[in-house]
């Protein structure tokens, strides 16, 4: 009976380089498709994808719950019941832009006050004082047409009761507005694309989707447009200097309110009913504003920019931050 022969030995050399090629192999993250790098950054989705997914997911959202409301409203809707309708609809929005941040956020181990509306803060002093800015760059900004012979307050039109009923519907109805805004474009939105492209960058691409919400607004203007994406930005400094959003909230709210109900001018070419004066324009529609309201006039852009550097003046130090999720949040 032979001996079983033993093995010949492996030389050194190549014992390395196969360990060596069976630990790259290991090491290199497996192909998932062709164009993978389309999708993917790494073993993650890219966040472009995410935030067009966010998007989406508020839409889908937001006509579930405007389905859902049509059995409140029937057809034809008329009087006090289409402002309700109106409420109900800003509703719908505005959950819909917060639904699925909390939800996308829950899967990125993070939380809605990561995406700039902390419930802590929630109608605290930052609100506060963004609302009294908000109304005071409106009336600053109308100061200014009068000055310049374009504008005139007008009389009241609104009396009694009336007047309570109408100024706390109407600020509850712009609350909402501004969340729901807010939310949508700077919140998870921003949050998202900032991590890649950087603030500024993404703030300009998503001020410009700001302005693109307006256009379906009735007698927008490429002026009014523009005067809405400069609006935008300024929201985006408030955001960057305050590490959140409930002072672009409060600013936006009564900026609407100061327009819709107070001063009862068209606002981005609406007008509504329950305003409280009669207000008459005079001139081009380049000083005045036209079927937009002041937000398309020249001035507008003066007075952003002036409330601008009183913001800059007061808020010196940058506060957002991307923070880093939980080590047992999930990675998308």
């Amino acid at each position: 009976m032979s001996e079983p022969q033993t093995p010949a030995a492996i030389p050194p050399k190549q014992h390395v380089e196969a360990t060596n090629s069976s630990q790259n192999l290991l090491s290199e993250p497996a192909r998932k498709f062709p164009g993978e790098r389309i999708f993917f950054e790494g073993e993650n989705v890219r966040v472009e994808w995410k935030v067009l997914g966010y998007f989406g997911f508020w839409w889908i959202t937001m006509y579930w719950l405007m389905w859902l409301g049509v059995s409140l409203f029937h057809e034809p809707v008329h009087g006090p019941a289409l402002l309700w309708r109106e409420m109900y609809q800003e509703f719908a929005m505005a959950l819909g832009a917060l639904l699925p941040a909390i939800v996308m956020g829950r899967f990125e181990g993070r939380s809605i006050g990561d995406f700039g509306l902390p419930v802590r803060q929630a109608f605290g002093k930052l609100f506060w004082e963004g609302a009294v800015w908000g109304l005071a760059a409106i009336t600053l900004l109308l100061i200014a047409l009068r000055i310049a012979h374009a504008f005139y307050f007008g009389q009241v039109v609104l009396h009694g009761v009336r007047v309570l009923r109408f100024a706390a519907f109407w600020a509850v109805y712009f609350v909402v507005v501004g969340i729901f805004e807010e939310s949508l474009v700077r919140g998870y939105a921003l949050f998202t694309l900032a991590r890649a492209w950087g603030f500024w960058p993404a703030a300009v691409a998503l001020s410009l989707v700001f302005g693109a919400i307006h256009m379906r607004n009735p007698g927008e203007t490429w002026l009014g447009l523009l005067g809405v994406v400069a609006i935008g930005m300024f929201f985006c400094l408030t955001l960057y200097r305050t590490g959140s959003l409930w002072f672009a909230v409060g600013f936006h709210a009564f900026w609407d309110w100061g327009q819709t109900f107070l001063y009862s001018v068209p606002d981005s070419g609406t007008v509504e009913p329950g305003h409280l004066m009669r207000p008459v324009f005079h001139g081009n529609d380049w000083l005045t504003g036209g079927s937009v309201g002041p937000e398309a006039s020249v001035v507008c852009f003066l007075v952003i920019a002036v409330v601008g550097a009183a913001f800059e003046r007061r808020y010196r130090v940058a506060r957002w931050a991307v923070v880093p999720p939980p080590t047992n949040g999930k990675s998308v």
